[in-house]
């Protein structure tokens, strides 16, 4: 099962490469499912690894010049207060059982499989349906003002997310980065890159000075198979568009989404 959570890290590293965001939203159901991490250490582990191949994945668009500093500091001032505070003080406060409804037992690891789940289902739809849409607002906006008080309230909110789950929340970013602060859409994907980028390792932070314990060798080792995928989907993506990848894997992430929700819900036993 482990071999099989490498391949499915190259294809994370593939598809964030590809798509400029996106396969991130696969991480934590990846250590949970192939690689027997409990969900929420695969939180934390996932926000490392987010960030580490956001890095990757930013610096590349840094060098073309299409990372938008301004737009990225407005966001993240409320993000990265709002994302260490859920790592360090919100999710160790949560208690292991919450609630029990029947013979269902809610506990942290459900909340948080449960709470993926959903994001998984928004980012999904997000994908499916954005491309025509994002070319559409891209033309439009370019003349109107940045909305700072949007792109203050989304940098808040993916913030909390971002700590809660330990997702990018690109599919959220993306559409405030275009509407919000006007960017054209490849602005907006290196910028988004570069606060996932921070975001994440930010978050992670937080679950260090926590006390989280980190296996850092298996940690690192997952690492190096997401960033291989990264490079591998950088060099692919000048010969396959992203957007056109974008709606098969919304629908991917729909199933994916679909089955954790069905599988801790309907036929969970602890």
């Amino acid at each position: 099962m482990h071999y099989l959570g490498y391949f499915a890290a190259i294809f994370i590293g593939l598809a964030l490469g590809i798509m400029g965001g996106g396969g991130s939203i696969l991480t934590v159901p990846v250590l949970v499912y192939l690689m027997g991490v409990s969900p929420v250490l695969s939180t934390a582990y996932s926000l490392f690894v987010v960030g580490s191949t956001s890095v990757v994945g930013a610096s590349g668009y840094f060098r073309k010049g299409l990372v938008s500093l301004k737009t990225a500091v407005v966001f993240l001032i409320p993000s990265l207060v709002s994302v260490f505070l859920v790592r360090k003080v919100l999710m160790p406060a949560i208690p292991h059982e919450l609630f029990t409804v029947g013979r269902l037992v809610f506990t942290k690891d459900l909340l948080v499989l449960v709470a993926f789940a959903v994001l998984m289902v928004g980012a999904a739809t997000s994908m499916i349906r954005s491309r025509p849409a994002a070319v559409a607002v891209d033309e439009e906006v370019q003349p109107q003002a940045f909305n700072y008080p949007l792109v203050l309230g989304i940098g808040l909110v993916v913030g909390a997310l971002t700590g809660f789950v330990g997702a990018g929340g690109g599919f959220l970013i993306i559409p405030a980065l275009v509407l919000g602060a006007r960017l054209p859409m490849k602005l907006a994907v290196g910028t988004s890159l570069a606060i996932i980028a921070l975001n994440s390792l930010i978050g992670f932070t937080g679950d260090l000075s926590a006390g989280t314990p980190i296996a850092w060798p298996f940690l690192l080792g997952f690492l190096a198979f997401a960033l291989g995928g990264i490079v591998l989907g950088t060099y692919l993506a000048r010969f396959i568009p992203g957007a056109r990848l974008k709606p098969a894997f919304g629908w991917f992430t729909l199933a994916m989404g679909t089955f954790i929700l069905t599988k801790e819900l309907l036929f969970h036993h602890g």
